[in-house]
């Protein structure tokens, strides 16, 4: 949240130093740097969930080919996994012989326990793009509201920055647990 104020606090403050009858530049420059930031971050966000989901799908596909290719090798391997986990060997043996009934049951079941992914909770690479979208907006937004609410200096602007950058550190160090 902090970079993209910052970011957008610095274009402004450039353009305001720079102008003479700054007010309706350093809007401009604001918003024109808000969309911009906005619409990279979605698209970066985009490529790179979309990447990271493709790439956990293929895994997935593969482990169904191999479950259906060799389901006493995959049913085996899965007790395994149970008895490492402290099961007793013949209730494990037991336990992958029953999830194995259903063959998208034991995918379902070899994608958490040896990739640690879920098939039916992929990330989207849609709502990934439009909440990067919305946050770097918002943050943006910051600096320049008080030229949209009719300020003609940069000070309302840098004092709006630093009381959300505060707040944003202040909201992190609530979530973490640190300072």
């Amino acid at each position: 949240g902090g970079s993209r104020v910052r970011r957008t606090l610095v274009l402004i403050a450039g353009v305001a130093g720079g102008t003479r009858d700054h007010t309706s530049a350093v809007v401009l420059a604001g918003l024109a740097g808000l969309a911009a930031g906005a619409f990279s971050m979605a698209a970066g966000e985009y490529t790179s969930v979309a990447s990271q989901s493709e790439a956990a799908q293929r895994e997935i596909d593969k482990e169904r080919r191999e479950i259906i290719a060799n389901p006493v090798a995959e049913t085996d391997e899965l007790a395994q996994m149970y008895v490492e986990k402290g099961l007793d060997p013949e209730l494990a043996r037991e336990v992958a012989r029953q999830i194995h009934v259903d063959v998208d049951n034991a995918v379902t079941v070899h994608a958490r326990e040896e990739l640690g992914v879920d098939p039916h909770d992929l990330a989207s690479p849609m709502t990934a793009a439009v909440s990067s979208f919305l946050s770097f907006a918002v943050g943006a937004l910051v600096p320049v509201l008080p030229y949209l609410l009719g300020a003609g200096s940069l000070l309302p602007g840098l004092l709006v920055t630093l009381v959300a950058l505060f707040l944003c550190g202040a909201m992190v160090t609530q979530v973490t647990s640190r300072s």
